[in-house]
């Protein structure tokens, strides 16, 4: 009998199968038919799909019946990759090797002598200011790519303003982390390598000394804390309330929800009717838009800060144990606008106070001029923050915050006038210049600008 034949195949199907002979007679003659095609000439053989997928009982590797406990390994290399970003890796690479030759100085002073320990000392001081300046240049070069590639993208190539937004928000957040985490680590190094300065640190800090910090655990903990000041131990709570959880991420859905359709009812048309008064600078009209376009951004800025800073920030806070929850004070009052600055975003302003005043100040520059500089660093993020989104850097956004450091100076002294008038004064300025002069004047600019280069305003129009 031909394996090559039809008729091979007709008399293997009329062997019964109701047997198990005759079930094995049939499975041989088919092993042999194939191995004979092979060798016969290469001919090839027709698939049969009765391939037996389902032989046995099976569970699930994640169901708690199953026969052996799934490896998470992927996961962990997840969180490494995407969830903490790259940038604070390449931090933690780079503190990881300058915490190793801290260490290794430090057994070599214990292993000498006094009188070889001073030589070692003025040598070792030589050597760690030559690689301490590597070791800050890779931090600025590493934070500085943080925020220089997302900018890049985000103006050469995202065309989605609230998209763009998002991924800028991000890109700062990560940079001034970074930052943040580079100079604490640099301090906590020196005072390793000096003892006598070890004596100022703040005792919380005693509970995870340097270099026992340096871990990707510690810095996992810091990039997902809401904080933008790293330290090595942070106050925590005993357990999560998982109750208070989700009663704060409902109310941050519900206001996003409000937010979006605010935006979408009220302050689009407004924007939209604005851009031809804008195009022929018919100032009366601008400045109606302007007024009505006020009340609308008034209230998505307070239901857009109650959700981030009410909402969100204590939602992630008490999933991470995170106790210190006081992201603002009652900037409402403000009685006058450095106070507001001071306490309406409480994360920013410990990295200002933190990073920027108070090194200053400690370098000999008055506390004015400290201040100045602080809000003309914050202009420059706030210009990236808007003006990239939006593929326009006009510099209004920078121009506002500069302009802030006169009204501060206007208001610091109805702050300490003897009772409330002064109080009333200075607060009534401040939601004056807060609700009519700063976010509608700029929300105005800049979409004008957006719809100028992508929209329905024509380069025609705004001749």
């Amino acid at each position: 009998m031909d394996p090559s034949d039809g008729s091979s195949s007709r008399d293997i199907n009329q062997i019964p199968t109701s047997t198990t002979k005759g079930v094995a007679i049939r499975e041989r003659i088919n092993a042999v038919s194939t191995n004979s095609s092979k060798s016969a000439g290469n001919a090839p053989v027709k698939y049969r799909h009765v391939a037996a997928v389902h032989s046995r009982s099976r569970t699930s590797c994640l169901s708690s019946d199953s026969e052996r406990t799934p490896s998470f390994l992927g996961f962990r290399n997840l969180m490494v990759i995407v969830l903490i970003p790259c940038h604070l890796f390449v931090a933690y690479i780079i503190e990881l090797v300058a915490a190793q030759q801290a260490k290794g100085a430090i057994g070599r002073m214990k292993r000498d002598n006094d009188e070889v320990k001073d030589y070692h000392d003025a040598q070792a001081r030589k050597t760690f200011q030559a690689t301490w300046i590597v070791i800050a240049w890779a931090h600025g070069i590493n934070a500085t790519l943080c925020l220089l590639v997302t900018t890049i993208v985000v103006y050469g190539y995202v065309n989605h303003p609230l998209i763009g937004t998002i991924s800028e928000v991000h890109a700062i957040i990560v940079w001034l982390k970074n930052c943040s985490y580079a100079f604490t680590n640099r301090d906590l190094r020196h005072a390793l390598l000096n003892p006598s300065s070890a004596a100022s640190l703040p005792e919380i800090y005693a509970e995870c000394p340097y270099p026992r910090n340096v871990t990707l655990r510690n810095l996992s903990y810091f990039w997902w804390a809401p904080t933008l000041v790293y330290q090595p131990v942070y106050p925590r709570t005993k357990d999560i309330r998982w109750t208070f959880v989700v009663k704060r991420l409902a109310e941050g859905a519900g206001l996003s929800i409000f937010i979006w359709l605010a935006s979408a009812q009220y302050a689009a048309p407004l924007l939209h009717n604005s851009l031809t008064k804008i195009a022929t600078l018919d100032v009366a009209s601008i400045i109606e838009r302007l007024m009505k376009l006020s009340t609308v951004s008034l209230i998505v800025w307070l239901a857009g800060f109650f959700a981030v800073f009410q909402s969100i920030l204590n939602a992630l806070a008490e999933i991470m144990r995170f106790g210190d929850r006081e992201f603002y004070s009652e900037w409402w009052n403000s009685p006058s606008v450095g106070t507001y600055w001071r306490t309406w975003n409480k994360p920013v302003y410990h990295f200002m106070r933190r990073h920027i005043f108070s090194p200053l100040v400690g370098r000999g520059w008055s506390p004015r001029f400290a201040s100045a500089m602080v809000f003309v660093f914050s202009g420059f993020l706030h210009e990236l923050l808007v003006g990239v989104p939006t593929h326009n850097i006009l510099g209004v956004a920078f121009i506002g915050m500069v302009v802030q450091l006169p009204l501060i100076a206007v208001t610091m002294p109805l702050e300490k006038m003897q009772g409330v008038n002064g109080k009333i004064i200075g607060n009534s300025i401040f939601w004056i210049s807060f609700c009519l002069v700063g976010q509608p004047l700029a929300a105005l600019l800049y979409f004008f600008a957006w719809q100028a280069k992508y929209g329905s305003v024509s380069k025609q129009q705004i001749r």
